[in-house]
């Protein structure tokens, strides 16, 4: 079936009201202890731990989508339960992080979000919600639409006199590490900026907002051969975000991300990469090219 724009709307109305539901759990629990335990979710720590809140988030989640599933023919991936491959057959599926960010969750430290996408069976998200339960700020976005930041358009600051760079904590183990420092000094400077900032920090989804939201900058991961690198459901929803935002979003070479892929969930292969705008990803994209060649 093909979805209206009404449809839409309906749909985003409630992928909001599960977001919202989840992150008041979130909230609540921000400040206790949790009991942390392990999966095989890639080669990072970040991938691989997962407490209660997770699988109680997602429980919120899943009671408010299923009746659209069953309304809508929607099948459903979402990261702490297995990918029946459903995806890959139904023409539309709920794409959800229940907590994304669950390190700096279990850290007490900012940068952890609810994290919901509808994304079509050719790859294509059509809607994108992103809840930070921290500060309560709703970022939001439909197919032709636009996008949102609570009641505000998403769009990028104003810009600042430095340029920032996001990235994850494990970046800092990477070989790249010292020589990608010295390269985006070098682009801030040819980009006309008065210094630049390299931030290894938070979960994907909100990375990935504050590349609009703390602009000038970009959130970029770069790919690995390890298993990892993120997956689908890390992406999808700030993908949709980017593209009504009219902001650049894709992997590391430049290619639209591919938010259904046949297999594996896993990004380590491509990486990702989101700007404030054309010129910061552009660059970003040359130096990984520099860097792979080197």
């Amino acid at each position: 079936m093909r979805l209206s724009t009404d449809d839409l709307y309906l749909l985003g109305q409630c992928a909001i009201s599960a977001a919202m539901q989840a992150g008041e759990l979130i909230a609540r629990h921000s400040q206790r202890a949790v009991k942390v335990n392990t999966k095989d979710g890639g080669s990072s720590l970040a991938a691989q731990v997962v407490t209660e809140i997770d699988h109680l988030s997602q429980d919120i989640i899943l009671q408010t989508l299923r009746p659209t599933c069953a309304k809508y023919d929607l099948a459903c991936l979402s990261e702490e339960s297995p990918d029946d491959g459903a995806r890959l057959q139904q023409d539309y599926f709920w794409c959800i992080d229940p907590l994304d960010g669950t390190l700096p969750f279990i850290e007490g430290v900012p940068g952890y979000s609810v994290s919901i996408a509808l994304v079509s069976r050719a790859g294509q998200a059509l809607i994108g919600v992103v809840y930070d339960p921290l500060t309560h700020t709703l970022y939001r976005a439909i197919k032709s639409q636009g996008a949102w930041q609570n009641q505000q358009p998403f769009k990028p600051a104003t810009p600042a006199q430095t340029l920032t760079f996001i990235t994850d904590k494990s970046f800092a183990q990477d070989p790249l590490y010292e020589t990608t420092q010295g390269a985006l000094q070098r682009i801030a400077v040819g980009l006309g900026y008065a210094g630049v900032k390299l931030r290894l920090q938070g979960g994907a989804a909100l990375n990935a907002c504050q590349a609009l939201t703390q602009a000038p900058a970009c959130y970029f991961k770069f790919p690995k051969p390890d298993k990892g690198g993120g997956s689908v459901w890390d992406y999808a929803a700030t993908a949709c975000l980017f593209q009504e935002a009219g902001a650049p979003v894709s992997d590391i070479h430049g290619n639209a991300l591919v938010l259904n892929p046949d297999g594996s969930t896993f990004m380590n292969h491509c990486g990702v990469l989101y700007g404030s705008d054309q010129t910061i990803a552009e660059s970003m994209i040359r130096l990984y090219r520099r860097l792979h060649q080197g």
